[in-house]
């Protein structure tokens, strides 16, 4: 019985992964589309109506994924944060609008969270604070399986605290996912990268938390 269930999970992961590869093939070949449209309309209204049907590509193929961590962060990277990058790309804003980029550097920064670092940016000076050591990263990835651990014990410890470290593991989940995809980003493509975060729990502000950190 346990043999079983053990193929059974097995296959149907490795369906999930051909679905994933699928997926994300599907997407490399619907921004480069996109890439040749950049070169080809000229940006308003006419690529927004060409630009479109990929919009709604991307909302549709993360519900071809059903695993928490590949159904999620695909729709997460395509559903919105892709997205949006389409939506300013089709009317000449946003990082896509640069008609520099090659095509390998269009597909990383329409699919993944990463922004290009300019020299002549004002608020570099700010965001280069956020670019740690490996010793800030490597402390916060020691850090969740302490929270793992911690929901051991999830009945003897009082709801609101159990809020509080679930709000703290997602936050530092979330900042090393997206270190770990900005450093292989920077690394393949040897483009320099502005960090994801800067500390935002250090905001003393509205303005500085969504402006600058």
């Amino acid at each position: 019985m346990g043999l079983e269930v053990v193929e059974v999970i097995s296959g149907w992961m490795e369906g999930e992964i051909k679905s994933f590869i699928k997926v994300w093939l599907l997407v490399i070949a619907s921004l480069s589309y996109c890439y040749s449209v950049s070169r080809n309309v000229p940006k308003g209204p006419s690529r927004l109506l060409t630009t479109l049907p990929v919009v709604f590509l991307n909302l549709l193929l993360p519900l071809n994924l059903h695993t928490l961590h590949l159904g999620v962060s695909s729709a997460f990277f395509l559903a919105w944060l892709c997205n949006f990058k389409l939506l300013m790309f089709a009317f000449g804003k946003g990082p896509l609008s640069d008609s520099s980029l090659s095509l390998s550097h269009f597909l990383a920064l329409a699919c993944l969270p990463i922004k290009a670092h300019h020299q002549n940016n004002p608020s570099t000076k700010t965001t280069q604070k956020g670019l740690k050591s490996l010793w800030n990263y490597g402390i916060k990835l020691l850090l969740i399986p302490l929270f793992l651990k911690a929901y051991d014990y999830e009945d003897r410890i009082h709801p609101k605290l159990t809020l509080v470290v679930y709000t703290i593991h997602i936050y530092v989940g979330l900042e090393t996912l997206l270190a770990i995809v900005g450093g292989l980003a920077r690394a393949s493509l040897g483009i320099e990268l502005e960090p994801q975060f800067d500390e935002p729990y250090l905001s003393t502000s509205l303005q500085d938390f969504w402006g600058r950190r």
